[in-house]
């Protein structure tokens, strides 16, 4: 089963509902709509017993829209894409983005989901469902969302490590949009591989992709920061972005500004200056590189500090390998 492509490297890995958990969803909205129509049906004819035929069967054709059409775009809408049917079986409607959906999408899915659910009892539904790579029936196709699973089976998937702390929000600034969804698959993988590897080959794999992916962004990689830092912390940056665009807790920035966008010298240098910042955290990836002349001049007889240059036969093993 292929994975949401919401960013490709998006912490939640959400995955496209399919057929039979979608028709076990549908089925329990259906139950408890039909349930709430026949009581308020019920109610609404013994209180209009008096009323001339004309009158009862406007109000039929009310309690008819108001239940089964009006009931679910208004629980869409209060639930962000969460039916009882859809929270039992850990489905949830999101736009095709991976946002939360709005009314707009609740309304055109609910409209549509008349015909193609209720007046053809699902089978116009079930087929477009199934002939979709991505299990989409029509009123997802023209609503432009997504039924996605919420709840995924525990499987054994390589660990991407965090960034080193002297990294966090170091790249909030970047802007991440030209970067192809391949190099973000890539980078993932080599994150997830990058202790197997041979150290050589896995340092060059890993300047390769810190290369490719500098480009994309428009910043060279800062001096001192191993590539393999420079990489999950971009990885996290970005999975941070999608997760706040997911949950609505504001919009991540994609366009940086000059200032983000080229750090102080000061603060480079600092971060390259610093042994205990660059130890406390940085083991999968390595201290960072001192560029030569970085390190700070003795005074008053001190010993002076010991580069942090990392020998070519004692880099760890950083790389990626290209999936099979």
């Amino acid at each position: 089963m292929s994975e949401l492509v919401t960013g490709e490297a998006v912490a939640l890995e959400l995955r496209p509902a399919r057929l039979p958990s979608r028709a076990l969803a549908v089925l329990l909205d259906l139950l408890v709509a039909v349930a709430v129509y026949v009581a308020v049906t019920i109610a609404v004819v013994v209180s209009t017993a008096s009323l001339d035929e004309a009158a009862q069967t406007a109000l039929s054709i009310a309690t008819f829209v108001l239940v089964l059409v009006g009931g679910p775009i208004a629980v869409e809408t209060l639930s962000h894409g969460r039916s009882l049917g859809k929270m039992a079986c850990g489905l949830r409607v999101v736009r095709d983005d991976g946002g939360p959906i709005r009314f707009r999408h609740a309304l055109v899915r609910g409209l549509i989901g008349v015909i193609e659910i209720l007046m053809t009892f699902g089978v116009v539904a079930c087929i477009a469902s199934f002939v979709s790579a991505r299990g989409r029936r029509l009123g997802d196709v023209f609503a432009g969302t997504l039924v996605v699973r919420e709840r995924i089976p525990v499987a054994r998937t390589g660990f991407v490590p965090p960034p080193p702390p002297w990294l966090a929000g170091r790249f909030s600034g970047l802007d991440l949009s030209a970067v192809p969804d391949g190099l973000w698959l890539a980078v993932r993988q080599y994150l997830t591989r990058m202790q197997q590897l041979d150290p050589q080959v896995g340092w060059s794999m890993a300047e390769r992709l810190a290369s490719d992916l500098a480009e994309r962004t428009g910043v060279p990689v800062p001096q001192g920061v191993p590539p393999g830092a420079y990489l999950a912390a971009v990885v996290h940056e970005r999975q941070s972005r999608e997760a706040r665009r997911a949950f609505g807790s504001g919009p991540a920035s994609s366009t940086p500004s000059a200032a983000e966008a080229s750090p102080p010298a000061a603060e480079t240098a600092s971060v390259a200056e610093t042994p205990s910042a660059a130890g406390a955290g940085s083991a999968p990836y390595g201290p960072p590189v001192v560029p030569p002349g970085a390190a700070a001049e003795s005074s008053g007889g001190a010993r002076p500090e010991p580069s942090h240059e990392v020998p070519a036969g004692d880099r760890p093993g950083t790389g990626f390998v290209p999936p099979a």
